[in-house]
């Protein structure tokens, strides 16, 4: 109860956001002065709102170009705007993708107190989703930005390889407000792809990680969103609850197929025919197992995330020092590292860091062990997802894989004589 309340807090007090350090610095009696840090100043108050009002506006501009003005020209420009205001100006932070792991731990860690306009930008674009789909993905989100200006040739990817590796952003969900929760760090901020070009600078792994997905992404759409994005994820669990969506055709659909085609995220679902009876009744037997074998499944994911929970434990700093300079003591590795050497220098006691270190093993165990469940439910979930049949009598955009991109609108030809102003019955009917 008392992280919630500190969550809560954390949420309606503004002022915790600009706060200079986590926690407070330790006490030396020796006169020891800390040097001035060396960080980037807050913004001021006023600036913060402002990033506020531009991404509710923006989201609003995405929603309306999307959903009634049906225009992928304007979408385009807004997502231009987007990528030089939340990329280059405010060099990608703050953004949902990276908030959720400020959420995490903020519900995990005593003392950590959520900034208001971070756990704004993680709640808004999911309370528009909840009502218009991805408005976010579609002309907000930077990171899809950067990617949608290079598509250039876009192929499909088989379903075969786009059902497991749509997968993929959950399990990295779950892995990263795993780490966050136990205060174990930002594993999704420390791998963004894009945010070296944002700030001009980088590592030169995340540079090469960049660089590699936006030439991937000449001919794959977004595929950082498709197959990385934590809180893409996050949306797709909450775009098919929408109120209003994407609909392809202003009227009837000629079935034409070019919507399809024109689709680089695989979003457009066909129409499907008519089932015979033998194969619903096997349908719907499949369906109960797979509903029956959803706990099993939880449980023995459950169980293989205690098993290796001290395995992941060693990503975390203390842990991996721990095991270091107990190696280390045993004659079992040769040297030392920069960590180790640290530790060392500063005096540490060996009997305390080894039980800080025991102490944080023993919160992976449960925490590991939610992660595995977690993983379960999903791959369940998506089993019981593949063997659903639902009736379509045309194509429809997939609320929760679609984008709002509105190349579809653009392929469409009932689309076009409305726009036109030509007839739309002469095409109803029409063979494709």
């Amino acid at each position: 109860m008392k992280r919630w309340l500190l969550f809560i807090l954390g949420a309606v007090g503004p002022a915790a956001a600009w706060a200079a350090e986590n926690f407070p610095p330790p006490e030396f009696t020796s006169g020891y002065r800390f040097p001035p840090m060396n960080v980037p100043q807050p913004r001021a108050a006023v600036f913060a709102y402002l990033d506020m009002a531009v991404l509710v506006a923006a989201l609003a501009l995405a929603s309306y170009f999307a959903l009634r003005l049906r225009s992928r020209r304007h979408l385009f420009w807004l997502t231009l705007f987007s990528l030089g205001y939340f990329g280059f100006y405010r060099r990608g932070c703050v953004c949902p993708v990276g908030a959720v792991q400020n959420v995490a731990m903020a519900l995990g860690i005593p003392g950590y107190t959520l900034p208001f306009v971070v756990g704004f930008f993680f709640l808004v674009p999911l309370l528009f989703a909840l009502f218009v789909g991805r408005a976010y993905c579609a002309g907000v989100c930077p990171l899809g930005a950067a990617q949608e200006m290079v598509l250039l040739r876009p192929l499909r990817a088989p379903a075969w390889l786009e059902q497991p590796l749509s997968l993929v952003p959950f399990f990295y969900l779950g892995l990263g407000v795993l780490l966050a929760y136990l205060g174990s760090g930002f594993l999704i901020c420390r791998y963004d792809p894009f945010v070296a070009f944002f700030r001009l600078g980088g590592t030169t792994g995340i540079v090469i990680f960049g660089v590699a997905l936006l030439g991937l992404g000449t001919v794959i759409g977004r595929p950082y969103c498709r197959y990385l994005c934590p809180y893409g994820a996050l949306l797709r669990l909450v775009a098919p609850l929408s109120k209003w969506r994407v609909r392809i055709t202003p009227s009837d659909c000629v079935k034409c197929h070019l919507c399809a085609d024109a689709c680089p995220y695989g979003a457009i679902k066909p129409p499907t025919p008519e089932e015979d009876p033998v194969r619903r009744r096997e349908g719907k037997t499949r369906l109960g197992l797979l509903l029956l074998a959803l706990p099993v499944m939880m449980a023995l994911g459950a169980g293989l995330g205690w098993r290796v929970s001290g395995s992941l434990a060693r990503v975390e700093p203390t842990v991996s020092l721990a095991d270091r300079v107990w190696l280390e003591q045993q004659g079992l590795a040769l040297g030392t590292t920069a960590a180790s050497q640290a530790f060392y220098k500063q005096g540490g006691a060996y009997e305390e860091l080894y039980a800080r270190a025991a102490g944080i093993r023993e919160r992976f165990g449960p925490g590991t062990a939610a992660l595995g469940g977690w993983v379960g439910l999903v791959l369940g979930v998506r089993l019981i997802g593949l063997s659903l049949r639902r009736r379509r009598l045309e194509y429809e955009a997939d609320p929760g894989a679609c984008l709002a991109c509105g190349r579809c609108y653009e392929a469409c030809p009932v689309e076009h004589a409305r726009v036109e102003g030509l007839p739309v019955e002469d095409l109803v009917g029409a063979e494709p």
